[in-house]
């Protein structure tokens, strides 16, 4: 695939992103358009979105190159991100709709009426919504690297220029017919592909990969290293290297790799012939075939590791923020549940595809376990395997698609971030005059008993949402050109784990449970979410290798979830004399039919929740 064929796949999608934008914003003028698109999107429709928010860079290329690296344990991540919209359709999407909020934050603090836990939820979501962001900026830029060999800093900066574009348009409105079309982008740059691939690895003979042998190159392969990487050689073996090796300068020189651990320079190629094992990533030891094929064998701590992966995802989706806030876009609490439904259909039939990139590549593209750029398979194989004019194609079609589930992701995370911050950002405002007026008004004057009981209307108002939108952009992108690279799905699956030890139990709890009261809440928060947080940063920042340490700080959610539990039941029943006295109405807003419950205005949730019969 030429670069010139690669960067005109990349702008149509851009281009088609901002014309959908353009269409959303006709009636985009208000703060329920932005937030919520008025209430008033389809099931059918709000699932389309739904999916194509939700299938980001992790699913679209992490688990393929998990897949490839560490094989059958990795199906995990598909089951799981599709199983958890099973727990949010029975415990939270209807509920969820019928409070009536904007964002997390209202719903906190509709329910438990604390302003604290309010901004303390504010502080999270915003947190996990730049964590989630990370691995769909840095993707940007490993794909247009490997279509284009572009700095990876361009992907970054692309995907973050069409998505404030998109979201200073017309907020949810606008994002919601984006994500609706990328959805169906991202299905048919999968599905079509793999049809050739397969007809292809069939033709080819080559034997699927589960022999009891360690990764090797099936023809001569020559690797371009686009970052630095330390290998390890365990058989001998004769290469050519153009560049950097172990800190010497080489021209077209043929080397002797011993035995051992070897340094490899940003830019150098190596040539290896055919039959060669592949170097793998020092503390990376490679899978032979039948442990890559085999459950449970393929990684340190497997069983603790994987319920560790399917109680975050299984949890967290329903407190990730874009998610959440998808369900406040239903007219009703029916419409949830008919969305949630649909969207499991739409995502089971996308995740039986990424798998069969991840064996493909395993065969055609090993060299990617020696760089560690094992997300790059899906868009390498077509024209590895297929070649010719119609691998060109369907290479140009896959880079479309990954390129819509950046877009995609980052639009509906970045207009969550920018709700939320422009909420709070409001509510400040607005204390602050409350309190200037309190202390102008003449004694004896009535004094207002909500001065912030609603979001504003009006245009000044919503061009600080959509400003709050570029700011809620350009944080991630600054982080994704400095922190430490890893894969997508592994970034990913970390936010799962965050999303999972925080707003989880603040919302299964705070559904169902009327004991929860704010000092509860905010204590599961702050220790669930705190350790989540803390482990989130030693794994990125640190990298620790092998042993318990290093599962239980990569793999989080099976301690830190059932800790966030326990704090915020315990503190709760410790300070039981604290349930806010309008609980009681707040969960029968909650929990029953929308036409046994008095309306109320779209603004606040704790506004609606203090509302008097």
């Amino acid at each position: 695939m030429t670069d010139a064929q690669s960067i005109a796949a990349v702008t149509l999608v851009c281009v088609a992103t901002a014309m959908f934008s353009v269409y959303g914003l006709r009636p985009g003028r208000a703060t329920s358009d932005f937030y919520v698109a008025s209430r008033a999107v389809s099931p059918l429709r709000n699932a389309s979105a739904i999916g194509g928010e939700y299938l980001s860079a992790a699913s679209f290329l992490g688990i393929a190159g998990l897949v490839l690296a560490y094989g059958a344990d990795m199906l995990w991540f598909g089951v799981g991100y599709t199983a958890g919209y099973l727990v949010l359709l029975a415990f939270v999407a209807a509920p969820l709709r019928r409070s009536g909020a904007y964002t997390v934050p209202d719903f906190a603090e509709a329910r438990l009426e604390s302003t604290r836990v309010r901004r303390l939820t504010a502080l999270l979501v915003v947190l996990t919504g730049w964590l989630y962001l990370l691995p769909q900026l840095q993707g940007a830029g490993l794909t247009l690297r490997t279509v284009t060999a572009a700095p990876l800093w361009v992907g970054p900066v692309v995907v973050t220029g069409v998505v404030m574009i998109t979201v200073a348009s017309g907020g949810m409105r606008s994002v919601t017919f984006v994500q609706a079309f990328q959805y169906w982008l991202k299905l048919t740059a999968l599905a079509v592909p793999v049809i050739f691939l397969l007809l292809a690895w069939r033709a080819d003979g080559a034997p699927w990969p589960g022999a009891d042998t360690p990764p090797r190159f099936r023809e001569a392969t020559t690797v371009s290293v686009q970052q630095a990487v330390r290998v390890r050689v365990d058989e001998p073996v004769t290469v050519t290297v153009s560049g950097s090796l172990d800190g010497q300068r080489l021209d077209d020189a043929q080397v002797r790799l011993r035995p051992g651990d070897h340094r490899i320079g940003e830019g150098a190629t190596v040539y290896f012939p055919a039959g060669a094992d592949v170097p793998h990533p020092v503390g990376q030891e490679p899978l032979n075939g039948n442990d890559w094929a085999r459950p449970l064998s393929g990684t340190s701590h497997p069983v603790y590791g994987t319920y560790s992966l399917l109680i975050a995802t299984l949890l967290g989706t329903m407190g990730l923020p874009h998610v959440i806030v998808r369900y406040y876009t239903n007219p009703d609490g029916a419409a949830a549940r008919r969305t949630t439904w649909a969207v499991l259909w739409l995502l089971a039939a996308f995740y039986v595809l990424p798998p069969v990139y991840g064996a493909l590549g395993r065969i055609y593209t090993p060299e990617l376990l020696m760089t560690g750029r094992t997300d790059a398979a899906v868009l390498l194989l077509p024209t590895r395997l297929v070649g010719g004019t119609v691998g060109t194609l369907l290479g140009t079609l896959v880079t479309a698609g990954a390129f819509a589930a950046f877009l995609s992701t980052a639009s509906g995370l970045t207009v969550s971030v920018a709700g939320v911050l422009s909420q709070e950002l409001e509510h400040i405002r607005a204390r602050i005059t409350a309190r200037l007026k309190r202390r102008a008004t003449p004694i004896g004057r009535p004094r207002r008993a909500n001065a912030m009981a609603e979001p504003r209307e009006g245009r000044a108002y919503v061009l600080r949402l959509r400003l709050a939108g570029v700011a809620a952009a350009l944080v991630p992108c600054a982080l994704s050109l400095v922190v430490v690279r890893l894969p997508a799905a592994d970034v990913v699956g970390l936010a799962f784990a965050v999303a999972a030890s925080s707003f989880s139990p603040l919302l299964l709890l705070g559904i169902w449970w009327r004991g929860l009261t704010p000092q509860g809440a905010a204590a599961g928060l702050l220790v669930g979410g705190g350790a989540a947080i803390g482990a989130v940063a030693v794994t990125i920042a640190a990298q620790p290798s092998g042993g318990w340490p290093q599962a239980m700080l990569s793999r989080p959610a099976a301690w830190s979830v059932p800790l966030a539990f326990a704090v915020m039941i315990g503190t709760s029943m410790l300070t039981r004399r604290s349930i806010p006295p309008g609980t009681a109405r707040a969960l029968v807003r909650l929990h029953a039919p929308e036409s046994l419950v008095l309306p109320h205005r779209p603004g606040s949730a704790a506004a609606a929740a203090q509302d008097e019969p």
